[in-house]
């Protein structure tokens, strides 16, 4: 069914020289039936979703324990070696500012939540989550045969 702009029908029902009475009680059933169409069919709710990260480990060098981290972006030219330093010098800008000297922050998480975006993008970062979210590990290999598959 297509939808209309309600001032496009009204423009052309008045166009078309109907008695202007006539095309507000058009109108009024138009927004009636609409909000009867709205009541019967609510909109789904939203699904909450996370980001979580998932490493490959083929060898099995990573220890089976929890790890939890942050999904950052930095620039692709740029080494992932430096992401800890950049987020060093965000935090330490941050400090600097009047919030930042009320309420410092002192560990990577803290500045992950509290740094403003504004101060992270002066450093080419960008959290992408502001809290710590969990890091899944995988061999790499998808199983030939599917058993113990969830269904």
């Amino acid at each position: 069914m297509a939808k209309v702009d309600l001032d496009l029908v009204k423009f052309i029902l008045q166009k078309n020289e109907i008695d202007l009475r006539k095309v507000n009680s058009i109108m009024e059933d138009i927004e009636q039936e609409m909000k009867v169409i709205q009541e019967e069919n609510p909109p789904a709710p939203r699904v909450p979703k996370q980001f979580a990260i998932l490493i490959s480990d083929p060898e099995g060098n990573i220890p089976s324990t929890d790890f939890t981290g942050w999904v950052l972006q930095m620039p692709e030219e740029d080494s992932p070696a430096i992401l800890e330093g950049q987020i060093h010098k965000a935090a330490y800008d941050f400090n600097q500012t009047p919030k930042g000297r009320r309420m410092p922050v002192k560990s990577i998480g803290e500045a992950c939540e509290v740094v403003p975006a504004r101060i992270l993008k002066e450093h080419q970062l960008w959290v992408k989550t502001k809290e710590p979210v969990i890091i899944l590990k995988t061999n790499n290999e998808i199983p030939m045969e599917p058993t113990g598959l969830p269904e």
